[in-house]
């Protein structure tokens, strides 16, 4: 099967420069030729899912390893990356309508770090957030969606930390998306795992993060697609890491 990666991987922030997006790479957004009963995942999402720092973010960041699976299982889905160094939540809300010219059947959002660690207010990033998933709903309403939970540390404030942390199985349950409690888990905060920054993984730390999503995304990749947007959370356990900043 051909894989499609359109990646924004090229920004210089970590996980805090806003980055512009150039109309040029708009053809790699185009659905990808293959058979048609082909599906498509678009990881929508910031430098995590960019693969910022990897050596090869092509073939190293998590969603590349994703389709890496999905080709070894013989499954019918592409992965379009449409992660972006340096998106928020707010930068998201700007791009999705763009991002939404490549039909999708899985969606899979992870938004919402950059925002925290700038201290933007929690109730600024939840509405961001619902926006962007109220138009994908509007144009994809059979799309499955899949929201990626993350933390903040503690010296953000433990009442900011907690209503960030709260947002993301709050925004699952009520629009019956997937959740992955967090992008992290088992890689924040582990040095081996990490690249110099402390925040975004290494290449073994993205192989992590692919792991923990595999467990979450492989359900939905084979079952059938359902005839309505009533789905049950998929709950990959607890997480207790924290996104650490310097």
């Amino acid at each position: 099967m051909r894989t499609v990666m359109a990646s924004w991987h090229k920004g210089t922030a970590v996980l805090r420069g806003a980055a512009a997006i150039a109309l040029l790479v708009l053809p790699a957004l185009a659905p990808a030729a293959g058979p048609a009963a082909a599906r498509t995942i678009v990881f929508f999402g910031d430098s995590l899912t960019a693969g910022y720092g990897l050596p090869d973010p092509d073939l190293q960041s998590y969603p590349a390893q994703i389709q890496a699976r999905i080709d070894a299982e013989h499954l019918p889905w592409h992965v379009v990356n449409a992660g972006l160094s340096g998106e928020t939540s707010a930068g998201g809300v700007r791009r999705i309508d763009w991002v939404l010219n490549q039909k999708l059947d899985i969606f899979f959002l992870e938004l919402g770090a950059n925002d925290g660690l700038r201290g933007t207010s929690t109730e600024s990033t939840r509405s961001n957030l619902q926006v962007i998933i109220d138009r994908v709903r509007a144009r994809y309403p059979q799309a499955r969606i899949v929201i990626a939970g993350m933390r903040m540390p503690p010296n953000m404030g433990p009442d900011f930390a907690e209503a960030f942390r709260a947002i993301f199985p709050d925004l699952a349950g009520k629009n019956h998306a997937t959740l992955v409690p967090f992008l992290l888990e088992g890689v924040a905060e582990v040095p081996g795992l990490n690249q110099g920054d402390g925040i975004h993984p290494n290449p073994a730390g993205a192989a992590r993060v692919a792991l923990g999503v595999w467990k979450i995304l492989e359900p939905l990749l084979v079952a059938e697609p359902c005839a309505d947007d009533t789905r049950s959370q998929h709950v990959a356990g607890e997480a207790t890491n924290a996104l650490v900043t310097h």
